[in-house]
C-alpha cells in the first residue's frame, strides 16, 4: 500500500476510472437495470479508490446518483467494489439542514400572541444583583432598590452592537454610503444611555426611514439636521448675457489718397495793417 501511495504514476487512477462496467454490475445487482442510467461521471477519493457516478432512474428521486465505490488493494490485485449508494446531484432536491427546534425562530418570526422562552443559561444575560460593569445599568438599579432579574451582559451588549452595526441601519447600508452626513452629528439623532450611547442612538425624524429605530452613529438619510438646500429663482435667467460696459473699437478703413498737409495762414502785424490802410486811403483821394 506504501508504494501505491508514494510511487503511482497516474496508472492506478486510470485503471479505477476505467472499470465502468464493474461499476455497472455492481449497482445492477442492487437496484434492477430500469433504475440505472448513463455513466455521467467519475470522481477520485484517494490515491487507490475512485467512485463512479450513474444516472437515477428511481421514482421520487429525479437529479439522484448512484454512486458506486471502487478500489485496488495492490498494483497485481484485481479492482474491487466497496460500496454502492444512492446520492443528490448538482439538480436534486434535498430537504435542508436540519437545525434543533430552540434555533428555527430567526428575528422577525414572533408574530402576534406568540411566546419565546429565554434560555435558561442565556449568555446574554446576568443576574441583576451582579454588577453589569454598564454605568447607566447600576445607577437605575440603585434608584429603583434592586432593579430587574436579569440585566444584559457585556457579551449580550456586544452581540447587539455588532447586530446593528451591520444591519440595515449601519454604515455600510446603501442609505448610509449615500447620505451627505452621520446620524452623529444630527438634531434628531437621540444617543442611547451606558455604554451603547458612544456608537448608537434612536432616530426621531418622521421622514426619515429610520424613524423609531436603533441607528449607528455612522449611519445617515437624507433627512439629516443640516442639510440646507440652495433656493434659486423659479424664473429662467438666459445663459448668455451681453455687457455693454465695453467698448468695442474697430480701426478705420485705409484711403488711397495722400492727405495735403494743411498751409497756416499768414499772420500781419498791427503796424503793417495800419500802413496799408493809410496807402489805401491816399489811392482814393488822388481819384478824385
Amino acid at each position: 500500500m506504501t508504494l501505491l501511495l508514494t510511487l503511482d504514476d497516474g496508472s492506478i487512477q486510470r485503471k479505477l476510472a476505467e472499470a465502468v462496467d464493474l461499476a455497472r454490475a455492481a449497482v445492477l445487482e442492487d437496484a434492477g437495470a430500469e433504475q440505472v442510467g448513463a455513466h455521467v461521471g467519475v470522481d477520485r477519493e484517494d490515491a487507490v479508490s475512485a467512485s463512479h457516478l450513474f444516472e437515477a432512474t428511481v421514482s421520487g428521486y429525479r437529479g439522484w446518483r448512484w454512486s458506486v465505490t471502487v478500489a485496488l488493494a495492490g498494483e497485481e490485485e484485481p479492482i474491487t467494489v466497496s460500496e454502492v449508494v444512492l446520492i443528490p446531484g448538482p439538480e436534486a432536491r434535498v430537504a435542508p439542514a436540519w437545525v434543533p427546534w430552540d434555533r428555527r425562530v430567526q428575528a422577525g418570526d414572533l408574530g402576534v400572541g406568540d411566546i419565546f422562552p429565554v434560555e435558561k443559561d442565556d449568555p446574554r444575560l446576568v443576574p441583576a444583583y451582579l454588577e453589569s460593569d454598564d454605568p447607566a445599568v447600576e445607577e437605575v438599579a440603585m434608584e429603583a432598590g434592586l432593579g430587574r432579574v436579569h440585566v444584559l451582559s457585556r457579551h449580550g451588549r456586544l452581540d447587539a452592537a455588532a447586530r446593528w452595526h451591520s444591519g440595515e441601519f449601519g454604515p455600510r447600508s446603501d442609505m448610509a454610503r449615500s447620505a451627505p452626513d452621520v446620524c452623529g452629528s444630527c438634531g434628531f439623532f437621540v444617543p442611547l444611555a451606558g455604554s451603547l450611547s458612544a456608537a448608537f442612538g434612536a432616530c426621531t425624524n418622521d421622514i426619515s426611514p429610520a424613524d423609531g429605530h436603533v441607528v449607528d452613529v455612522e449611519y445617515g438619510c437624507g433627512a439629516h439636521s443640516e442639510i440646507e438646500v440652495e433656493v434659486t429663482s423659479s424664473v429662467p435667467v438666459a445663459e448668455l448675457v451681453y455687457d455693454d460696459s465695453l467698448i468695442d473699437f474697430e480701426p478705420a478703413p485705409e484711403t488711397s489718397a495722400e492727405v495735403q498737409p494743411e498751409v497756416e495762414p499768414e499772420t500781419v502785424s498791427p503796424a503793417e495793417e495800419t500802413a496799408d490802410e493809410a496807402q489805401v486811403e491816399a489811392e482814393s483821394a488822388s481819384e478824385y
